[in-house]
């Protein structure tokens, strides 16, 4: 998965603006107690990082 298309969909579930502070702010136990953003930085494939948000904030199926 591009960047692009990660930020596209975070932006699509969580709006423009609020996307990218989620990312920022939020820690997910299915990213080991990772932020979004310091998995990302860490080198985490962005498909795992985006299955990740889906599991932690139930993101719709017609949305993955």
């Amino acid at each position: 998965m591009r960047a692009t298309d990660f930020w596209r969909r975070m932006e699509a579930h969580f709006g423009v603006g609020y996307a990218r502070s989620v990312a920022r702010d939020q820690v997910l136990r299915e990213l080991d107690g990772h932020t979004i953003d310091e998995a990302i930085a860490a080198g985490e494939n962005m498909k795992d990082v985006w299955r990740a948000v889906c599991v932690h904030f139930e993101v719709p199926a017609h949305e993955r």
